[in-house]
């Protein structure tokens, strides 16, 4: 097809993002997962894709901007799909008012190009492993991802647009000795992990503190040990007992074909209303059975610790470079004494969700001997 973007952002951001699907399609090729694959989609295709729903984001329609999930396939690919009787040229206009009909969660556009030209065919809610979409979540920013191979756990983002700011995510992260197992789900679209892992699960948990807007902080404590309670202040706001086990239980059921969907409904309410109880002032505690502990808890330092005087921060993204800071440089004061839970308890992990809707994993790096940082946000929009 022939197309030329006036979108800046559209034509550097292509090149990556083609070569990403053609390594993920190649993969999943080699798995002889041939029969659920979507179709690769072409530079010029992903060019334009971006640039028509970037300006698309700019726009509203009655005072309000769109919200559009586009999937690139033909329809005979979608599970179930709504067909238009004709196919509709795909252009800022014609997303802008379809929009207020697709922007649920979970409804996907579908697009397909037909003689040169990409076309609106319809909706689904079913689109197949490795299909490729594009997701405007507010005006200016897009994020490019795909369903993992096997199809399970949350989408794996590939690009972040921002106006002129463009994120590739760089999957080699996962790589880095130090990877905390939640990260490399995030960034692995090869990653075994099911519905009933729990690593998913802390996933789940991660989306759903940073949809609720309040901030957050959520501490993973081993089940195993009780030495975090040394960086507890008592007496603990909330305590949980017997523990809360509602996760736990769904993650150890057995779960077939018929009652999946019916699981799943039951685990996404579970994780929001887990994830909600963040939204109260100190941190939320589960141990890693994903047994609910307490919150509203309020870390101090351990009794036999010492102050956090420095951590790393990273953010998986191609071109970043790790840097050295006070713990008080990055944010406030649930990143602070995020950083010194984790300092003290090397085996726990802390999430903290700000209202802004930035999004940090601290977890503690054996290798550089210090708390470790990770900023994730790009990924989990």
């Amino acid at each position: 097809m022939t197309f030329r973007s006036t979108y800046q952002g559209a034509n550097a951001a292509a090149p990556a993002i083609e070569k990403h699907f053609s390594k993920l399609l190649a993969t999943a090729l080699q798995q002889g997962e041939n029969e659920e694959l979507a179709p690769e989609p072409p530079l010029k295709v992903i060019e334009a894709v971006i640039d028509i729903a970037f300006w698309a984001s700019l726009r509203q329609e009655e005072g309000r901007s769109p919200k559009i999930s586009l999937a690139y396939l033909p329809p005979i690919l979608a599970g179930q799909p709504l067909i238009f009787e004709e196919s509709i040229l795909l252009t800022p206009y014609i997303l802008t008012k379809l929009a207020p009909a697709v922007e649920r969660s979970g409804i996907h556009l579908g697009v397909w190009d037909q003689n040169g030209e990409l076309y609106v065919w319809g909706t689904t809610r079913s689109i197949p492993d490795c299909c490729f979409v594009l997701e405007v979540i507010e005006p200016g920013l897009l994020v490019i991802k795909h369903r993992r191979i096997k199809g399970f756990g949350k989408f794996i983002n590939v690009a972040v647009l921002k106006g002129d700011e463009i994120k590739i995510i760089d999957e080699q992260s996962k790589s880095l000795p130090d990877c905390p197992a939640m990260l490399t789900s995030l960034l692995d679209y090869n990653s075994p992990t099911g519905w009933n892992d729990s690593v998913n699960v802390l996933v789940q948990l991660a989306a759903s503190m940073r949809t609720h807007g309040h901030g957050g902080s959520l501490l993973v404590v081993p089940s195993e040990s009780d030495a975090w309670r040394s960086s507890i202040i008592n007496p603990v706001t909330y305590p949980v007992t017997p523990a809360y086990s509602e996760l736990k239980k769904l993650m150890s059921q057995v779960v077939n074909e018929r009652s999946m969907i019916l699981w799943q409904d039951e685990v996404n309410r579970t994780v929001d209303a887990v994830a909600g109880l963040t939204a109260v002032d100190g941190a939320t505690i589960i141990n890693d059975q994903l047994e609910l502990l307490a919150f509203g808890a309020k870390i101090g330092l351990s009794s036999n610790g010492s102050p956090v005087e420095e951590m790393m921060i990273t953010e998986p993204v191609q071109g970043n470079i790790a840097t050295i800071i006070h713990p008080s440089q990055n944010g406030g004061t649930r990143h602070l004494s995020a950083a010194q839970f984790v300092y003290d308890q090397r085996d726990a992990i802390a999430l903290v969700s700000s209202q802004d809707g930035r999004f940090t994993i601290f977890s503690w790096s054996p290798c550089e001997n210090i708390v470790h940082a990770h900023s994730v946000d790009a990924l989990l929009l």
